[in-house]
This record gives structure tokens, sequence and C-alpha cells, in this order.
């Protein structure tokens, strides 16, 4: 029998790095289906607008650089835009579309699979921050009311296998300030996960979805305590879900008077992630750079 095999690319925070030629080399790399994991710009429309317009199938997930003007007093403060006459939070989800996922889903028969977004705009951590924000945009108060969302979208995928988007992690994926939702500034350390994603994914296990892969951005993979490392990319849990943090930011770099563009690229077959990697390609679409960051053990993959 044939496995099917998915290339996905999970494409971290953006922060106005997207071009044209992006979608070119989505191309050019055969992807199947991307993954956006938010924080475009501060709320970058324009950003946004292109990005909607990527031919491949996609999904998206919004950032807090997303709502960076409309979420906290302070944004609202240094906004070069008159809310009274313009919403461009809303702008951005309406050029989105179904694309976008927080707090929904989006099924993909051809690939066997559903994809789910967890909570939009989110800031990472255990506190519930930015009350008004989130009532007013989508009724939640709390933690809880916010897992009830998340699977109010789990439950009515088409699906059984599901790849979660966030745009910051889920909690447990470690508390050292390398880790993949780690704390990295003072004082150092600490989980910095959401809750309310770990508890979703936790519970769409016990209603007996597969979830292979979960990917996510917000903590970029350089650390502010430390040049000599970076980030920890991949967690994967006892179940065997594979975790990648993809904010490989910037993400699109000038070196030796080239351009070069990050992608992270995830190879699923029959709904098992296989292999991970971190490209950076050149004006030609080619591999400049290659880092594996996972690969499936043999006996794994017999298993």
């Amino acid at each position: 029998m044939v496995k099917q095999t998915i290339k996905l690319a999970a494409i971290g925070d953006v922060h106005d790095r997207w071009e044209a030629e992006d979608e070119a080399a989505l191309k050019a790399l055969g992807v199947d289906l991307a993954l956006f994991v938010g924080d475009f710009g501060n709320e970058s429309v324009e950003i946004v607008r292109l990005i909607s317009q990527v031919q491949i199938p996609k999904a998206a997930i919004m950032g807090n650089h997303d709502a960076w003007y409309s979420a906290t007093d302070w944004g609202r403060q240094k906004s070069p835009y008159d809310h009274r006459k313009e919403d461009r939070v809303q702008q951005q989800l309406d050029l989105l579309g179904e694309a976008h996922v927080g707090y929904g889903k989006l099924d993909f028969p051809n690939f066997n699979l559903s994809v789910v977004g967890s909570r939009p705009f989110s800031w990472g951590g255990s506190k519930w921050k930015y009350e008004q924000f989130h009532h007013e945009r989508f009724g939640v108060e709390s933690f809880d009311e916010s897992v009830n969302l998340i699977m109010n979208a789990v439950e009515q995928t088409a699906s059984d296998t599901i790849l979660f988007i966030g745009h910051n992690g889920p909690k447990g994926l470690g508390d050292r300030p390398e880790d993949p939702c780690g704390k990295d500034w003072q004082p150092i350390g600490g989980d910095h996960g959401d809750p309310d994603f770990a508890d979703a994914i936790a519970q769409a296990r016990q209603l007996g979805k597969k979830i292979p892969f979960v990917t996510f951005g917000h903590m970029h993979h350089t650390l502010r305590h430390t040049q000599t490392e970076l980030r920890r990319a991949i967690h994967v849990d006892t179940a065997g879900t594979v975790y990648l943090n993809a904010a490989s930011v910037p993400r699109i770099i000038k070196q030796d008077g080239q351009k070069l563009r990050n992608f992270s690229i995830v190879t699923l077959e029959d709904g098992i992630v296989t292999q991970a990697e971190l490209l950076w390609l050149d004006a030609n679409f080619k591999t400049a750079s290659k880092t594996v960051l996972y690969q499936i053990q043999e006996a794994e993959a017999i298993a």
C-alpha cells in the first residue's frame, strides 16, 4: 500500500518579512499545506493581504503583534490610526477568512486531517491577560472558557487526525529558558506556555483524536539571556506528538550580499511526523543551509 506523504511548511513569526517570492519558494519546495503561526507585523494589514492571496492550501492564527495597537492601553495610546474609524484587527481577520483557525478549524479531506487553532492573539503565560480584548472579540473571560472554544472546534472536525497550531505553544514543554516556551527574560526560567492550549490537546486525545503535530512561534529561537545557543525548537511527548517552535526570526535576512528566507519543513507519512527541517533558501529557491530538527527513528517508524 502506498504511503500518503504530505509536506508541511510551518511559517514562524513573519514580523513584516513576507514577500511575493515566498509563495514561489513554497511552490518550488513542493509544499502541500502552509501553516502560519502569526505575528505578521504590528497590525500589518498589507502583509496579511499578501498572505491571504497565497494559493497553496493554508491555515493561520493571529499573534499578539497582530493586535499590537488594539489589545492594550499602551498600544492604543501609541496607535498610528484612529480606532473610531478603523479596525485593523478585524480587517486582518476578514482578509484571512476561513483560513484563520484561531478558536476554529479547517478540514483538509484530501490530506485526511484537520487543522485546529488554539487561542488567537496569545501573549503566552499562565496569567489571563487583556481581558477586555478577549471578551469583546471572542466572548471569553478565562482559560476554562478558552478551552471550551477550542474544544468546540475539535468536536466539529471531519477528521480524527488533528494538527494544532497556536501563536504561543502549550504549557508543559519545559521550564528552562532554552525550552520551546521557556522564559528567557528576567527573572530567567519558567514555563511560558499557554495552559488552555495544553488542556485542549489533552481533552482532544481523550476524544480519540490523533495529534501527530503541533506548531507555534512567539518565543523566538534566538535567546535574550545568551548568544551561545538557540532555543530548543522540537519537543516530543510521551504520546509521540511532535511540537515545533517555528519562530526563526528574522525569517528573511541578507548574508554575504544575498537574500535568504527560512521555512520549517515537516514531512508527514500516513499521519506520522517523520522529519522536520529548518531550511534557508537563496534567491533561486535553492537550499543555502539545512538543519535537521527531528528525524523519526527506524524502530519508531516500524512500530
